[in-house]
């Protein structure tokens, strides 16, 4: 439980996702922010701002000095790149280069030309590259710095960097730079090695640190969640997006939870194990970010959220005597609403029985059957997949929910035909975006045409991750690209792999060497997949995406 200890107002607006804090004097924490036109502020209520170059001092009693970069910023961070580690500085990106500013005697420390943009800031350790990293990520490129500005560390990820965190990821005692960009991947660095890739559904809008290998994520369309190493803890979606996450110790358990600020400006803190909300609180405008610092100087870290508009929130974890008087109340408004809640569903129980003499009973037997299969002549359709659905006798379909990450906007869709058009079947095309295999929870309303209630039919399907490919039925010419790599596996291991990774409408079998060609029905051609049986696998596709999945396979 969190308590408020301190509100201000700074009568600056806040840029989301650029607000930092840094002891820039090695003692004093001073909150850090990107604003408007192209400048950065500084709050130091502690002492005396300087004055000159950059800064501009607002007025003589004012705790805020105003940095002009005069560029647009993409990014702001605040860390120690001193091997000593005393004071710490900050870095500013924009879009064509990155800033290194020594704050306490107003100075660059360096400054480089970022061609691939800033879009995100990570400073520490990595690997074992001795020297402290200011590492940015721009259009595909990572490029970290040291306190000199020699560029000791550079690679290459998939797309567009959205964000950066350093973790001991694999529990070695070293940094990992996880890396979260727009082509919706996480990927997990050991310096230019990459050691884990995990993949998402929207754009990775941000990543912080955990306890013991685990970090908080959140993406564009409004998720959040927690992993463990490659594996998902669990997530949540709201229909608010997620501007700031930050991991807190707010119960004193020595296990951080993980804090989110929203666009609507909710905050609220998660158990890092289940997702269970056990904070929440608000503010009166969007959230910009959240950080934490000693901002009182009286040996407490405060959790600082800021808001767009430039309010800000210091919230301390509770004491044992105030999480007593809030337990307390807790616990008896807790009990109201379980009460409230079970007498809903009582009633709402009820009233089902008075109904169901009223409700078309179906037949004891009613089955619900699907099948998935490749269409490739629907009229007025893109070739897709196609999800059909029925029973087995004449009851009708009322509706169909499928529940699926990644394929459609919101991870939900509904058909529901007019009742005019209802039978005991449905079509569903699907249009799978990347080669993933994805879980289609499907719902099903089974009724008779009379019925107003429905019995729910409730199943789930995979849909194989190569879904989007059919079996080449004419000679279509072999791409000219290709990569060639050895398997220790027999040819009937490699057709069994293809029969559960694509849609086939009859199993393939092979008895000596394998060729097999599909096509794409997204339109970037054909892939050609040849063994020997010596173990040399040929994949022939002029699709580099699609090689290197289909070998990591």
């Amino acid at each position: 439980m969190l308590v408020p200890v301190f509100t201000l107002k700074l009568n600056h607006k806040i840029n989301p996702r650029m607000v930092t804090v840094g002891k820039y004097d090695g003692i004093h924490p001073n909150l850090t922010a990107a604003t408007t036109a192209g400048k950065v502020f500084i709050h130091n209520p502690h002492s005396r701002n300087l004055s000159g170059g950059r800064a501009s001092e607002l007025s003589l009693d004012s705790d805020i000095s105003l940095l002009s970069i005069n560029k647009g910023i993409s990014a702001v961070a605040a860390g120690s790149l001193d091997p000593v580690g005393v004071s710490d500085m900050l870095l500013v990106g924009t879009q064509t280069d990155l800033l290194a500013y020594d704050v306490q005697n107003n100075t660059d420390v360096f400054y480089k030309e970022a061609p691939d943009g800033v879009n995100a800031i990570a400073i520490g350790k990595l690997g074992s590259i001795d020297s402290k990293l200011a590492i940015s990520g721009g259009n595909c490129a990572l490029q970290g710095y040291d306190i000199e500005g020699n560029d000791l560390f550079w690679t290459v990820t998939g797309d567009n960097v959205c964000s950066l965190a350093l973790s001991d990821f694999a529990g070695e005692g070293i940094s990992e730079l996880i890396v979260g960009s727009e082509d919706y991947d996480i990927r997990v660095f050991r310096e230019d090695e990459i050691i884990a890739e995990m993949t998402e559904t929207e754009a990775i809008t941000a990543l912080c640190p955990m306890t013991a290998g685990r970090f908080g994520y959140a993406l564009a369309n409004g998720t959040v969640g927690v992993y463990n190493k490659t594996s998902r803890y669990w997530r949540i979606k709201s229909k608010n997006q997620a501007v700031s996450i930050h991991s807190f110790d707010l119960n004193g358990d020595g296990v951080d939870e993980l804090i989110t600020g929203w666009t609507n400006g909710k905050i609220d803190a998660r158990s890092d194990r289940t997702g269970e909300v056990v904070f929440k609180d608000n503010m009166s405008s969007s959230v910009a970010g959240i950080v934490e610092g000693d901002y009182r100087s009286n040996g407490n870290t405060e959790l600082i959220c800021c808001s767009v508009e430039g309010e800000v929130k210091g919230f301390l974890p509770a004491t044992q005597e105030q999480k007593g008087n809030l337990m307390d109340v807790n616990i008896e408004q807790e009990k109201v609403r379980e009460m409230s809640q079970r007498k809903q569903n009582l009633l709402l129980e009820l009233k089902n029985y008075e109904e169901n003499a009223k409700m078309g009973i179906i037949p004891a037997n009613t089955q619900l059957q699907t099948s998935l299969s490749i269409r490739l002549d629907a009229e007025g359709q893109e070739p897709h997949v196609d999800l059909f659905v029925c029973t087995t006798n004449d009851t009708v379909l009322r509706a169909v929910l499928i529940f699926a990450e990644g394929i459609f906007e919101g991870e939900s869709h509904v058909v529901h035909p007019n009742l005019n058009q209802l039978n005991n079947t449905l079509h569903v095309p699907i249009y799978p975006p990347k080669d993933v295999p994805v879980d289609l929870h499907i719902k099903a309303f089974v009724g008779c045409k009379s019925s107003t209630q429905f019995h729910v039919f409730e199943l789930t399907r995979q849909l194989p991750r190569f879904s989007m490919y059919t079996p080449c039925t004419e000679q279509v010419p072999e791409p000219k690209s290709s990569v060639t790599f050895t398997v220790n596996e027999r040819v009937q291991r490699i057709v069994l792999w293809i029969n559960q990774h694509f849609l086939l409408n009859n199993e393939l079998t092979c008895d000596g060497d394998l060729n097999a060609g599909f096509m794409s029905l997204r339109g970037s051609g054909p892939i050609f997949i040849q063994m020997k049986s010596g173990g040399q696998v040929t994949l022939r596709t002029d699709d580099m995406d699609l090689a290197g999945t289909s070998s990591r396979q």
